[in-house]
């Protein structure tokens, strides 16, 4: 039987993040070596493995021990492209009934400068709101739609802003604003500037003024990991509990990058259990 090994938890900022060394994620541990990341994923909203140059099969294997696989694609951007994908603080997928549970980004070209990605933590964010906007926002609901039909195509084109008519008759999922981690009991915010179109029964132009506010609000710096990237990076974020923004500086560069998504539930509304 393979030896119970433990992963080193470093973090990278205050209140969110961490790098987990001492892993080598092709090779095979105990349920308990992957308990350990998984608990330390849940903990720190995203982690970061490096040096790990893993092929398709590997990627896969290491994948399907925290969930099933959704989505599996190559996010690549040619030196002659100027938009970048996640280029903007967003959840994936919230349109979605049930939004993938968690992401994985796995490098394998980097420009030579350039190229990071940031992280935001909903939870810290919320826990930081006053008593009255966090009981607000615990009472409400948010419609939330793929309105710009963004996908890999929007790293060549920028598609137009919809107006706000269309944000008005936007049809999608209704999630709760503030959405229950089951494994750590955290209430997160769960709203984004990408998807969230309106809260339920307000319109567009009526929750505007507190969507900007949350936006602005929750990528204050102290929310807020950076990672950069080399050839062999492994980065995995719990969707459910973070923004992410991928940041678009290195123009005329090839970035290579593979992505898994595993499939996830309904959103748990926070103080429903």
């Amino acid at each position: 039987m393979a030896t119970a090994t433990l992963p080193e938890v470093h973090k990278t900022a205050g209140l969110i993040g961490a790098e987990l060394r001492g892993l080598d994620l092709s090779r095979e541990y105990p349920d308990e070596t992957w308990e350990a990341v998984r608990q330390a994923w849940a903990e720190n909203g995203v982690i970061f493995f490096r040096d790990q140059h893993l092929n398709a099969e590997q990627r896969e294997r290491f994948a399907t021990r925290f969930g099933t696989i959704r989505v599996k694609q190559e996010l690549r951007k040619e030196p002659e492209q100027t938009r970048a994908i996640g280029e903007g603080w967003h959840t994936d997928m919230t349109f979605l009934d049930e939004p993938p549970v968690a992401t994985m980004l796995f490098a394998e070209e980097i420009p030579r400068w350039g190229g990071d990605t940031q992280w935001a933590g909903m939870g810290p964010a919320f826990e930081a709101l006053s008593d009255g906007l966090r009981s607000t926002l615990l009472g409400l609901r948010a419609v939330h739609s793929n309105v710009r039909k963004l996908g890999l195509g929007y790293a060549h084109t920028d598609p137009p802003e919809p107006s706000i008519a269309e944000y008005d008759a936007a049809e999608g999922p209704v999630h709760p604003c503030v959405r229950l981690i089951p494994e750590t009991g955290r209430s997160v915010l769960y709203v984004n500037s990408e998807f969230t179109m309106r809260f339920e029964g307000w319109t567009r132009r009526e929750s505007l003024p507190l969507f900007r506010y949350l936006f602005e609000f929750g990528s204050r710096p102290e929310f807020v990991t950076r990672f950069h990237w080399a050839p062999g990076s492994v980065a995995m974020w719990d969707n459910r509990q973070t923004w992410h923004f991928a940041v678009n500086d290195y123009q005329g560069q090839r970035r290579v990058m593979h992505r898994i998504l595993l499939a996830g539930t309904k959103p748990i509304p926070a103080g429903a259990v």
